[in-house]
């Protein structure tokens, strides 16, 4: 197992409760790479008890926005637990800022590992919940991951979709085709330089004419609100070719062969609607739900409290790890 360094002190972008103990674990994938988790309890809890391991958004740190749906469903009585991705954050992995498909599903898997073996988890009572990005790699997790009883997908991007055919599927082949170009002599500049290119985090400052949805990204990650020195998308971003993995390596695939409970959760003012709406469309069975947000965008999902829909998080959650 790596040797992480962990930061002892707390360094989220929320509040620590006082309802919840929290502390720092490690895992190790099937890969080899060690993750780094924030574990979360309920004070006076009995155990065992329900658990989830939470990841996300895509290029976020665990002391973001997924630390802040685990500290709150651990409120509510679940052993939750948020890491970050290899290659990010604290979790180990070389070359940094890197993600792919593959290793980033089986981050999951470890994190069922761990909470299956851990004497506070009860192993037939786990669920996952992905946000942006992870929400697309949780569906992934839970169409190969039979020990998943139930999977949450909040504000949900299919990344292999978005990589492979733009925004709103505008790429066709010959758009792809040149992605594909420009990355792969990329990859020759990286392998001559001996080192990685980043493609640069969310914008800043911001161009006149960015879109709402950047100016949303800019106002979560780049702000005291939900900056953080280790997100990729607060600073550098991910390394040039990051994407090439994405490209024909479509994630969900196999979603329609997921049998255990899934709820997917939208704003209905977000960009990204459209890849929580036909993730569920494929989805198959009376034991899934698709809940729109009234009025919310892509990143209130992230923090806002008055929004992100923990009554029903928790009830979903409570229901089918029973």
């Amino acid at each position: 197992m790596e040797t992480l360094k962990l930061t002892a002190v707390w360094d989220k972008t929320f509040p620590q409760s006082d309802a919840v103990t929290h502390r720092k674990v490690t895992f190790t994938n099937r890969y080899g790479i060690t993750l780094a988790a924030d574990l979360y309890t309920p004070k006076n809890a009995a155990g065992p008890l329900s658990a989830i391991a939470v990841c996300g958004p895509f290029g976020a740190v665990k002391e973001q926005a997924s630390g802040l749906y685990a500290q709150t469903l651990a409120e509510r009585g679940f052993l939750t637990l948020a890491f970050d991705p290899s290659f990010t954050g604290e979790s180990g992995g070389e070359p940094r800022y890197v993600a792919s498909p593959d290793i980033n599903t089986e981050d999951f898997s470890a994190a069922v590992d761990f909470l299956s073996t851990y004497e506070d988890a009860d192993p037939e009572r786990i669920g996952i919940l992905g946000i942006c990005g992870w929400g697309g790699m949780a569906l992934n997790a839970a169409a190969i991951d039979t020990r998943i009883k139930a999977t949450v997908a909040s504000t949900m991007y299919d990344m292999t979709r978005v990589s492979a055919r733009g925004y709103f599927d505008a790429m066709d082949a010959d758009a792809r085709y040149e992605l594909r170009r420009q990355l792969n002599a990329q990859r020759t500049e990286d392998a001559r330089n001996g080192c990685y290119a980043l493609g640069g985090g969310v914008a800043d400052p911001l161009p006149d004419d960015a879109p709402q949805f950047v100016k949303d990204y800019h106002a979560y990650y780049k702000t005291p609100r939900g900056y953080h020195e280790r997100s990729l998308n607060s600073n550098g971003g991910w390394n040039k070719t990051s994407a090439l993995s994405f490209i024909n390596m479509p994630i969900l695939a196999y979603s329609d062969e997921i049998r255990s409970a899934v709820l997917v959760i939208h704003g209905e003012k977000a960009h990204s609607r459209y890849f929580s709406e036909d993730a569920f469309a494929h989805l198959v069975g009376d034991n899934k739900e698709l809940l729109i947000i009234p009025g919310a965008s892509h990143t209130d999902l992230y923090d806002n409290l008055a929004v992100i829909p923990f009554d029903r998080l928790a009830a979903f959650f409570g229901e089918y790890l029973k």
